[in-house]
């Protein structure tokens, strides 16, 4: 591999970035496009059917990763990228004929390729730089995540114009006619000014292209991408409907705030790539774990009201009751005053109480006696009823959300830069292994989501499994980092990066 960075290696950089962004828009282009058929009622999918349509796109270009990354490994990426862009540009044109579920779902199958080009260009882009450079040149390839930000910004707007705004709601088949446009020109520019280029590692077996599947390393980093790309992925996609369903936004407005979390966790990535090459990936992995833990934490608590037995009032004595309202209750000559549930319901729909960042709570109490009757010392007059009211502020989930991509992000480029270091010449195949475990989140994420939440009725239940998931992903990379140490010396611990 050279160790000098040329014109031509930035111009290969700049083109992979640009093709794989594209794949990318492509492969997330169900997450707009399913929620705009559901929303206005071209199709009856529920959340289980579109779980699926989120999922099987995501499914095959991760499966595809690995296969296509020991070919790119083996021949050099120009033409591989160039037919893969030329492929996924049929499906998605026929997309605009659909009429079913199976249909589309067939079609999700093929156009999915596109989220292979990730093997693609990451062996593609290292061939063109120097160990030193990787995480750098990686990140910056890597920063065609912001592919899916371009979809959820982009294709409700386009979907707006073709449709006069729903007047013609069947108009929608001009999108995807459109993005199979954006793939065959893409693969031109690609076949025109590319240089095909191989790693120049000596002609192997394919026992001896897998054979470093075979560490325990490969499948923990997997483990991790899954996280950070899988899930990433799985809400770039996820978060339209959330937010259509959840706060009744718009669909232009939920692909805004959608494009709000997959852009800066795309861009993010290629500082992401310098930070791990000035501080080292495990360092940055760390940090990733640590804030995706509290970040998913702090989103997976749902917009709700909870009401529960509240303060209520006891008769001071016996008597009979001489008159009640919801405001006093009167005991012979005893007065008791009441907590009123209008004076409650008033401060609920305060739209200062409203708009607060924290929950509240409402207490007031209702009659248990009738005029007439009577009561003896400490019998319970009226019950106390408490309500807690969250209203999960849109701003700040849509905060919370932008923080925890920006977060993943940074931790997609850490893992890449583990790589050329411990598999400097298999970074096509190990890549490939890497991105196919990762994808995979990306596939199994959305439908899980679609399950939990018909289960559990609780949207934010997909946090909870990002919670879960973070403190499984610290805990292991903790575990290795203690076993590293103890093993070797306390003196190792800042170069533990490259250490097996």
């Amino acid at each position: 591999m050279q160790e000098n960075i040329n014109s031509l290696s930035y111009r290969m950089l700049f083109l992979n970035t640009l093709a794989f962004t594209i794949c990318f828009a492509v492969w997330t282009f169900n997450g707009v496009m399913v929620t705009y058929l559901v929303d206005n009622s071209i199709f009856e999918w529920g959340p289980i059917e579109i779980g699926w349509l989120l999922g099987i796109p995501i499914l095959t270009g991760a499966v595809l990763r690995l296969p296509l990354g020991i070919i790119t490994d083996k021949y050099g990426g120009k033409w591989i990228f160039a037919g893969l862009l030329l492929f996924c540009a049929i499906p998605m044109y026929l997309i605009a004929y659909v009429d079913s579920f199976i249909f589309y779902a067939v079609l999700s199958f093929f156009f999915g390729f596109a989220g292979a080009g990730f093997a693609v260009g990451i062996g593609y882009t290292s061939v063109w730089f120097p160990k030193n450079w990787q995480g750098r040149a990686l990140g910056i390839f890597g920063a065609g995540n912001a592919g899916a930000a371009l979809t959820t910004l982009l294709a409700p707007t386009l979907l707006n114009r073709f449709t006069d705004h729903g007047s013609n709601p069947e108009n929608w088949r001009l999108l995807p006619q459109y993005y199979a446009g954006v793939l065959v020109l893409m693969a031109f520019i690609f076949i025109l000014f590319s240089v095909n280029k191989k790693t120049g590692a000596p002609a192997r077996t394919m026992g001896q292209i897998l054979k470093p599947l075979q560490s325990i390393r490969v499948w923990r980093f997997g483990f991790y991408y899954f996280l950070v790309f899988g899930c990433f992925i799985a809400f770039a996609q996820w978060l339209v409907p959330y937010f259509v369903n959840v706060y009744g936004a718009s669909l232009v407005v939920a692909g805004l705030f959608a494009s709000l979390f997959s852009f800066p966790s795309g861009v993010i990535r290629v500082l992401g790539g310098w930070m791990s090459d000035k501080i080292g990936a495990r360092r940055v992995m760390l940090g990733t774990f640590r804030w995706s833990v509290i970040l998913a934490a702090l989103l997976m608590v749902p917009r709700m009201d909870i009401i529960t037995p509240g303060k209520g009032i006891m008769a001071e004595r016996a008597g009979q009751v001489q008159s009640v309202s919801d405001r006093e209750i009167i005991v012979e000559e005893k007065s008791y005053g009441l907590a009123s549930k209008a004076l409650a319901n008033q401060k609920m729909e305060d739209p200062n109480t409203l708009a607060s960042f924290l929950p509240q709570k409402y207490n007031w109490q209702e009659p248990v006696v009738t005029e007439g009757q009577q009561v003896v010392k400490k019998e319970l007059l009226a019950k106390g009823v408490t309500q807690i009211s969250f209203e999960a502020n849109m701003w700040v989930y849509a905060i919370l959300v932008l923080l925890i991509g920006i977060v993943w992000g940074i931790g997609k480029a850490g893992v890449y830069r583990f790589i050329p270091d411990y598999f400097p010449n298999e970074v096509g195949t190990v890549g490939g292994m890497v991105g196919v475990i990762g994808g995979l989140g990306g596939f199994v994420c959305p439908i899980l989501f679609g399950y939990l939440l018909d289960w559990t009725g609780l949207w934010t239940s997909s946090w909870i499994l990002m919670f879960i998931l973070s403190v499984l992903c610290l805990y292991w990379m903790l575990q290795v980092t203690r076993k590293l140490i103890k093993a070797e010396s306390p003196e190792i611990a800042n170069k533990i990066d490259r250490v097996k």
